[in-house]
């Protein structure tokens, strides 16, 4: 695990434990979200097309602040109106500058389907997801060892939520229990490096099972891009810091999805 992430996984923990002390297990089942129906976020993703999970996300570690004028609501209706298949929300605070008041504000007014976006080491967390407004959470395969993703993907299932399992190298996918594995992801980007390698990830993604929803994650901009995954047989992309610093998210979601449907056309229009 690279310096970085350490440290998210720490503060994290910390963060946790004060939020426990806040809100105990069970008290999360009387939050207002937590009876809410649930979208099926995997289900969303399957199509013709590849589909888009657009993210809020207003800052990184690396980067900083990505987007100045940062209203998470009126961004997520943005992209609903834009033809995204789903929303990703980033909830960390302290690396992120996410929040948990942004799902369940997001949950309340826009009809489709919410990714809670962190680092999720406990089946508290996932809980929490749920009484959030999530319909599906991130589980990041380099944060967690051994059994604890498989504790992590069983508590998901009890809680009625979908669990994206993110990876970033081989030896990751390697070791994941694909009978327990729905929707899985890999993150193009190299976590000692920073590059983007859009290739390799496809390589990736495609040691999963035939019945797997693939998701290709980071460095994704250009209708190019989406043509590449859609050949690969992935079904989706999930696509943040570029729609972030465009002055419309909105309209940068249609740019994408118009391109890559006027390039796939082109291209079978000439195989035809």
């Amino acid at each position: 695990m690279s310096s970085i992430l350490e440290q998210i996984v720490e503060k994290t923990r910390e963060d946790l434990s004060r939020r426990k002390r806040e809100v105990t297990f069970r008290d999360l089942e009387s939050l207002e979200q937590y009876e809410k129906t649930r979208l099926g976020f995997a289900d969303a993703l399957r199509g013709e097309e590849i589909s888009i999970i657009a993210e809020v996300k207003k800052a990184s570690p690396s980067k900083g602040v990505i987007r100045e004028d940062f209203d998470p609501l009126k961004i997520a209706a943005g992209y609903l109106d834009g033809g995204a298949s789903a929303i990703s929300v980033l909830t960390d605070v302290p690396f992120f500058q996410g929040d948990l008041k942004y799902l369940n504000e997001i949950s309340k007014e826009v009809p489709i389907p919410l990714l809670r976006k962190d680092f999720i080491v406990e089946p508290y967390q996932v809980k929490e997801a749920r009484a959030y407004g999530a319909d599906a959470v991130l589980l990041i395969a380099t944060v967690t060892s051994g059994s604890q993703l498989e504790e992590l993907l069983h508590a998901s299932r009890e809680f009625g939520l979908d669990a994206l399992v993110e990876c970033y190298s081989l030896e990751e996918v390697e070791m994941l229990n694909w009978s327990l594995v729905g929707l899985f992801g890999v993150n193009n980007r190299d976590l000692n490096t920073f590059e983007v390698d859009l290739h390799r990830g496809v390589e990736l993604l495609n040691l999963s099972p035939e019945k797997t929803v693939r998701v290709s994650e980071s460095g994704l901009s250009s209708p190019k891009d989406l043509l590449l995954l859609h050949r690969n047989g992935i079904q989706a992309a999930l696509i943040g810091e570029y729609f972030m610093r465009q002055p419309s998210p909105e309209d940068a979601v249609k740019r994408l999805l118009d391109g890559y449907r006027g390039l796939l056309e082109t291209e079978d229009a000439q195989a035809g």
